[in-house]
């Protein structure tokens, strides 16, 4: 098509300044001598090679303003033409070009408008034919541009205007595929930048919301839900990418979602402990410590534990401090009504062990304690523990009791002024609960007295006081930290501060119980021949002629004291045991009988 018309161009008149001279009939000159020349260019055909020119550099164009300004600088090569103005579709409204002249500025601008779209005549002083042609690409209209000229347009013109509207229509719709496929493309990067799918929606509801209100909700989904601290850490991995974790005021794991749990978790140093809290507390919001981003849970002042996002890689930015920030503020009433929990159940523990210790009725005693859920009615062991470096508040007392669940006690729990003291279920092991303590505490300063088994409510009062006796004796050993345990101290138990007849009737049937039962029951005299060998200071010959009979007697006898009492007269403990016992039989307790 664009063929045909340029061939009907070769035969109209030219208006185009410039154009090439013509023969005065018309006819191309040809060279001399009858040499064929090729024939002239004539102003159709300059302004083919114009607009061809022009399309290249429409197309090359950065961006939208340059090629409306190329399309108004250039559109006399499409005629008799000049641009009056030009208008680019932004955001729903039509904005003029920088181009545009100041003189009926508004009066054109209102007309453009009042088109809605479609091609139009305007009026413009001094021009016989002024239009206002759309830029229309497959969205539909991006644009117009105002073409005056002095006279009015043949068709061929006409025709290259129109191709020239056409160039410079599909230049600005590829100039604005372009850029959204750039700005498409930008968008593609940060959304495929972002840590994790809920961010992403975070930050879709920053776009209506806000990223706080936003946060906000999603904790406050969390707390609505009865969720945990397990909750809560999900929550907070979910939203961050980064491992979060709850430890206790001292240290201890009680939550961990994401990847990286040390296993075993380490055990916490408690000195180093308290000075990280302080020097966190001291801070306003979460503080970094070397890997971990920490907030304390502190409601009211109180430290409960803290929160931490574990960021080796230093990622966290303002939007995951506010993320700790609320996740914190939603914990701590969680871990507040558990402590107040705690607190009701200690204080119900301490209230029975108190009447326990004191003395109490034995059918209210276990009443009380099925309430609390401790089962009362098995053996029990009375422990008694005295840290020389700690007060006995409420702080050591909640570390002898995670002490004691660390190594399977189960206990009751109450605290005097200067020791605590456990009612256990089972016997502690030879040094399981000090070292669990020690580790609790951080020093190995403590002390710990074990009583006799308690078989029953009425024993506890005496088996405390058995207790307290062991961990004096210990106490005024030269290795005064440990444990001691009151069926282990021998002759100690009567030398202590308190004995009476009854603890030596104790001590002696401890030590001499099989053989007066054995004595009773043959009528034979192996404790009196014990104790008148003691008399003798171990000589066979003194002792058989004290007692009247042949020493190979004595010597068989003193065998079956041994067989019968399973004690070794050459052990110096036992010995000395032996002899007390003796001593004790024959002159408190009036010896046979």
């Amino acid at each position: 098509m664009v063929g045909s018309r340029a061939h009907r161009l070769h035969h109209r008149p030219s208006h185009r300044k410039g154009s090439l001279a013509r023969g005065s009939a018309g006819r191309h000159p040809t060279a001399a001598r009858g040499a064929p020349h090729p024939p002239a260019r004539t102003p159709a055909d300059h302004a083919l090679h114009d607009l061809v020119a022009l399309s290249r550099a429409l197309s090359g164009a950065p961006d939208e303003v340059e090629i409306l300004r190329l399309a108004m600088n250039h559109v006399a090569a499409a005629g008799p033409y000049s641009a009056a103005a030009g208008y680019l579709k932004v955001g729903g409204d039509l904005v003029p070009s920088p181009r545009n002249g100041q003189t009926h500025a508004a009066a054109m601008g209102r007309r453009v408008r009042e088109l809605a779209g479609r091609d139009g005549s305007v009026a413009f002083p001094g021009r016989r034919w002024a239009r206002a042609l759309g830029l229309r690409g497959p969205a539909g209209l991006i644009g117009y541009l105002v073409v005056t000229s002095r006279s009015r347009p043949t068709e061929a013109e006409r025709y290259l205007l129109a191709v020239l509207v056409r160039h410079t229509a599909a230049a600005l719709s590829a100039a604005f595929a372009h850029r959204r496929q750039r700005e498409d493309a930008r968008e593609l990067h940060r959304l495929r930048a972002e840590r994790t799918v809920l961010q992403q929606q975070l930050i879709s509801v920053v776009a209506e919301l806000g990223y706080e209100r936003a946060v906000h909700a999603v904790m406050a989904d969390v707390a609505a839900s009865g969720g945990g601290e397990d909750a809560v850490t999900r929550a907070l991995h979910r939203l961050t990418g980064l491992p979060a974790l709850v430890e206790d005021r001292f240290g201890r794991l009680r939550s961990w979602s994401g990847p990286g749990r040390p296993v075993p978790y380490p055990e916490p140093d408690p000195l180093h402990r308290d000075e990280m809290l302080h020097a966190v507390a001291r801070q306003t919001g979460p503080v970094r410590m070397k890997d971990r981003l920490i907030t304390l849970i502190r409601p009211q002042g109180e430290i409960l534990g803290l929160l931490a996002l574990v960021d080796a890689r230093a990622e966290a930015d303002e939007h995951t401090v506010l993320i700790l920030e609320h996740a914190a503020a939603s914990l701590a009433p969680k871990l507040t009504h558990v402590r107040d929990l705690a607190e009701v159940e200690l204080r119900l523990h301490r209230e029975l062990t108190d009447d326990l210790l004191a003395g109490t009725d034995e059918t209210s005693a276990y009443a009380r304690s099925e309430a609390v859920g401790h089962d009362l009615r098995r053996t029990h062991y009375i422990v008694v523990v005295r840290w020389s470096d700690r007060t006995a508040d409420d702080y050591f007392a909640k570390a002898v009791s995670r002490a004691a669940s660390a190594v399977g006690m189960r206990s009751l729990l109450t605290r005097r002024s200067d020791h605590v003291v456990l009612i256990a279920d089972e016997r502690p092991g030879t040094r399981a609960l000090y070292e669990a303590l020690a580790r609790e505490t951080g020093t190995r300063s403590g002390t710990i007295g074990v009583s006799a088994p308690c078989h029953s409510v009425d024993d506890i009062p005496r088996r405390y006081e058995e207790a307290q006796r062991a961990l004096e004796v210990r106490r005024h050993c030269r290795e005064r930290y440990g444990m001691s345990f009151f069926d282990e101290l021998g002759l100690y138990r009567i030398l202590g501060p308190g004995s009476d007849y009854r603890e030596l009737e104790t001590f002696v049937q401890e030590w001499l119980g099989q053989l007066i039962d054995y004595d009773s029951r043959h009528h034979a005299t192996l404790v009196e021949t014990l104790s008148r060998y003691f008399d003798c200071g171990g000589n066979y010959d003194e002792t058989a002629d004290s007692l009247a009979i042949h020493r190979s007697t004595l010597r068989y006898r003193l065998q079956r004291i041994r067989d019968i009492s399973g004690s070794d007269l050459a052990n110096v403990e036992d010995r000395l045991n032996l002899q007390v016992a003796t001593r004790v039989w024959r002159i408190v307790l009036g010896g046979p009988g």
